[in-house]
């Protein structure tokens, strides 16, 4: 078992990425103050630990022991590359590694597929650095959340445990006429997408908590790290009725009770600064 997922992680790499696209989805993985992120990989003498339930189709050897989430018509598919499960002194993890099988631009596929990988690793790897203290929980999962005759996007939600929860949710969002990556920035014509983001977010937070005294976000100066701003490469996604959606980590506007919160941007806010309709409209 260890053998072909060695020899698919082989596969994944041989794939030539450009670096611009490499920099593109690390770009897409922000870092952020104050906070560690976890990311995992099950390896080495740990992987007996690992319980492997599913494999890819990318080599005819795998191909017996895949497992399909359909999503592209039969063309294209999100599928669980590998399941594993353990729990050791007073830790657990529990991680579904999401791959991509069926694009035509295999060096794309190839591309988000081993992040996937790196992801899963270097999550992993804090659980198992976390055994010796213990008390951490790492969860991570993923979905489809649209699927368009044009577009679709995956999220992959990973929560950690600890003295508190944790909640990210990291998103790709795919052409699949196009076989391309979408990113935020290449939704607008220029920059001035993140102003006019930010602005419409921060009314909206504020309509929210005038409407709902439970609901609070992070906007006054008395707030140790106030929300200014989106980051041009805010996690985002579009939904299947063509409206951007913003994403944002638990604790990262707003305080812990509220979760990993999110906002629909109406498009007629941003309509004018829009390069094309073809995904918003």
């Amino acid at each position: 078992m260890d053998k072909k997922l060695e020899q698919l992680k082989e596969e994944y790499k041989n794939v030539p990425i450009p670096k611009e696209l490499d920099e593109i989805i690390m770009k897409a993985l922000p870092q952020k103050k104050k906070k560690k992120h976890l990311y995992i990989w099950p390896a080495g003498a740990a992987a007996a630990a690992m319980l492997l339930t599913v494999m890819v189709n990318f080599s005819p050897s795998a191909a017996h022991a895949m497992s399909k989430v359909p999503f592209m018509k039969g063309i294209v598919e999100v599928i669980t590359f590998n399941e594993f499960k353990e729990e050791k002194n007073n830790t657990s993890i529990s991680v579904k590694t999401p791959a991509i099988s069926g694009l035509e631009n295999k060096t794309l596929e190839g591309s988000l597929n081993e992040k996937y990988l790196e992801e899963s690793k270097k999550l992993y790897e804090e659980f198992t650095a976390a055994n010796k203290n213990g008390h951490l929980a790492i969860d991570s999962d993923f979905e489809v959340v649209t699927d368009t005759p044009h577009l679709l996007s995956i999220r992959r939600s990973i929560e950690t445990i600890q003295a508190s929860g944790y909640v990210q949710n990291r998103y790709v969002t795919i052409d699949k006429e196009n076989q391309s990556l979408i990113t935020l920035k290449s939704l607008f014509k220029d920059d001035q997408y993140v102003k006019v983001i930010s602005e419409n977010i921060k009314e909206q937070m504020k309509q929210q908590m005038k409407a709902d005294p439970n609901k609070i976000y992070f906007l006054t100066d008395e707030d140790v790290e106030p929300f200014t701003q989106i980051d041009p490469n805010q996690q985002f996604y579009i939904s299947d009725d063509h409206i951007l959606v913003i994403s944002f980590d638990e604790y990262e506007v707003a305080p812990g009770y509220m979760g990993a919160v999110e906002f629909k941007i109406p498009t007629e806010v941003i309509s004018d600064i829009l390069a094309g309709d073809r995904y918003i409209h």
